[in-house]
C-alpha cells in the first residue's frame, strides 16, 4: 500500500517528535532528582494570574496540540483512511477495545474506591512515542501497519477527548458553554461563507477557549471543536485546514509537547517509590496499559474481521495488529493529562505515583511492542 505524501509527512513529523518527547522527559527527571530538586519543581508551581506555569501549559498550550489532532482527525475523515467507512472500520474497532478492555481491568481492581475516577488513564494512546517507535522498524512493518496505528490513535485521542468532557468535568457554567458554542456557531457560518482568512477563526477559538475555560468543561476541547470549523476545502496545499496543519507540526512537536512533558515528569522519586505502586489504582494503570490495550485492540479486531464488518489488509497479519496493540500501551501524554484531571483533588501522593506508573507501562508496553514486530518470524 502507497502512503501519501501528507501521511508521509505527519509520520516523520511524529517520529522526530517521539524522539524529542523521550529527551525532554529523561532531562526533566534527571533535574527532579538532583541536587536542584527543590529549585526545580517550585518552578513549575510559580503562580501566574492565580494559576501555575504547569497549569497554562496544560490548559492553554495544550489547546493547540488538540487543535492540531482536531486537524489531523478532520483530514482523515475527508480525505484519508477514515474517508472510506470500509477502511476506517478497523481502526475505529480497533480504538474502541484499547479504551474499552483497559477502563475495564482498572474499574475492575478499583470500583466502589476514592480513585475509580482514574479509569480513563490507560485508555489514552501517545501518538508520538507509539509512532516513534514503529518507525525505528522501518520496512520490516508493512505501510498497512503504519496507517492502522496512526489511524487508530488519532481515534483513541478523540475517545480519551470525549471521556474529559463527559466524565471529567465537575459543574457547568451554561451561560459560559452557551456563548462558546455561539462563537462556534459564528465561525461556522463564516466557513459556510466561504470566508478563508484563518485571522476570525484564531480569533473567535481564543475567545471559545476563554468562556469553555469559564464553563467548567476543560478547556483543551475547544481545539477539537474550532479545527471542525476551519474550511477545510478541497484539502489542498493552499486550504486554510492544509496551512494552519502544516504550521502548527513543527511548534507542537518540538516546543509544546516537550513543554508538556518537562513539566509533567519533574516528579521527586524518593528510596520508596515501589511501595506506592502496591495499590489497586497502579497496579489498574500497570495492567490495563500493558495487559489490556493490546487485548483490547486485538480482539476486537479479530471480532470486526470475523463478522465480516471491515476486513485485514492483505499485507497484515494478526501478529502485525497485536504488536500494534502492544506500542498502543504507550499512554504517556494523554494518560499524564487524564492523570491530572482525574486525582485533581486527591493528593499529590496519588497523583505521582500514577505518573510513575504511567513511565513504567509505557516503557515496557513499548519494548516488548518492539521487540515483537522485530523479531516475530515473518513466517
Amino acid at each position: 500500500m502507497k502512503l501519501t505524501r501528507t501521511f508521509k509527512a505527519f509520520f516523520e513529523s511524529e517520529k522526530a517528535g517521539g524522539v524529542i518527547l523521550l529527551l525532554a522527559t529523561i532531562f526533566s527527571l534527571s533535574l527532579a532528582n538532583s541536587s536542584i530538586q527543590t529549585e526545580y519543581i517550585s518552578f513549575w508551581n510559580i503562580q501566574l494570574g492565580h494559576h501555575s506555569i504547569t497549569h497554562w501549559i496544560n490548559d492553554g498550550l495544550m489547546t493547540i496540540f488538540f487543535l492540531l489532532i482536531g486537524l489531523e482527525l478532520e483530514r482523515e475523515i475527508y480525505d484519508g483512511e477514515l474517508s472510506n467507512i470500509k477502511n476506517a472500520a478497523l481502526p475505529i474497532f480497533g480504538a474502541l477495545g484499547g479504551m474499552l478492555i483497559p477502563a475495564g481491568i482498572f474499574l475492575a481492581l478499583n470500583f466502589g474506591t476514592i480513585t475509580q475516577n482514574g479509569a480513563g488513564i490507560p485508555m489514552a494512546t501517545d501518538i508520538a512515542f507509539a509512532i516513534g517507535i514503529l518507525s525505528l522498524l522501518g520496512n520490516r512493518v508493512p505501510a498497512s501497519l503504519k496507517i492502522f496505528l496512526t489511524a487508530l490513535a488519532v481515534i483513541d485521542d478523540l475517545g480519551a477527548l470525549i471521556v474529559i468532557a463527559v466524565f471529567y468535568t465537575d459543574t457547568i457554567s451554561f451561560l459560559n458553554l452557551f456563548i462558546a458554542f455561539a462563537i462556534m456557531g459564528v465561525l461556522f457560518l463564516l466557513n459556510r461563507r466561504k470566508v478563508h482568512h484563518l485571522a476570525p477563526y484564531l480569533i473567535g477559538g481564543i475567545g471559545m477557549w476563554y468562556f469553555m475555560l469559564n464553563s467548567g468543561v476543560h478547556a483543551t476541547i475547544t481545539g477539537v471543536l474550532l479545527a471542525f470549523v476551519i474550511p477545510f476545502g478541497d484539502g489542498g496545499k493552499k486550504t486554510s485546514s492544509y496551512r494552519l496543519q502544516h504550521f502548527l507540526h513543527k511548534p507542537v512537536a518540538f516546543f509544546i509537547l516537550p513543554l508538556f512533558a518537562i513539566s509533567n515528569t519533574c516528579i521527586a522519586i524518593d528510596s520508596n517509590w515501589s511501595e506506592g505502586l502496591n495499590n489497586t489504582n497502579t497496579i489498574g494503570i500497570l495492567a490495563g496499559l500493558v495487559v489490556g490495550k493490546p487485548l483490547g485492540i486485538w480482539l476486537f479486531s479479530f471480532l470486526s474481521v470475523g463478522l465480516g464488518i471491515c476486513a485485514l489488509p492483505k499485507d497484515l497479519k494478526w501478529k502485525d495488529i497485536l504488536g500494534a496493540g502492544m506500542l498502543g500501551g504507550i499512554g504517556f501524554t494523554m494518560s499524564f493529562f487524564i492523570t491530572l484531571l482525574a486525582f485533581k483533588n486527591d493528593g499529590e501522593d496519588v497523583i505521582t505515583y500514577s505518573k510513575i506508573a504511567i513511565l513504567i507501562a509505557s516503557f515496557i508496553a513499548g519494548t516488548i511492542g518492539f521487540l515483537w514486530l522485530k523479531f516475530y518470524p515473518k513466517k
